[in-house]
Order: C-alpha cells, then structure tokens, then sequence
C-alpha cells in the first residue's frame, strides 16, 4: 500500500468514527485510524519524507 493508500485509509476512518453511531463504532474507526497513522509514520522514516500526520485525539 503506497502513502496515498495510507492517507486516504486514515481520512476515510476518521470520518467514519466521526459519524459512527455508537461508542464502540467510534472506537474501531479511531483504533484502524490510529493504525494508519503508524504506517504512514514509518513509511515517511523509512523514505526520508518527514511530514507531520496529526493526531486527531
């Protein structure tokens, strides 16, 4: 999965946690956006691309 993947896997779980209906949807949808992030993260380190991913919690 390339960083593009990655970023749109992360946006799309936040949006989907931000309208989930019930507490334990939101909570998926920010753990699987958590997990994006993680990636995203080391694939930047591992490419030299240091960009800033914020954490939305």
């Amino acid at each position: 999965m390339d960083l593009n993947d990655l970023l749109s896997r992360h946006q799309t779980s936040l949006m989907r946690a931000g309208t989930a209906g019930c507490v334990e949807a939101q909570a998926a949808h920010r753990g699987l956006a958590r997990g994006y992030a993680d990636r995203i993260r080391a694939l930047q380190a591992r490419t030299g691309t240091g960009g800033v991913l914020p954490t939305p919690f």
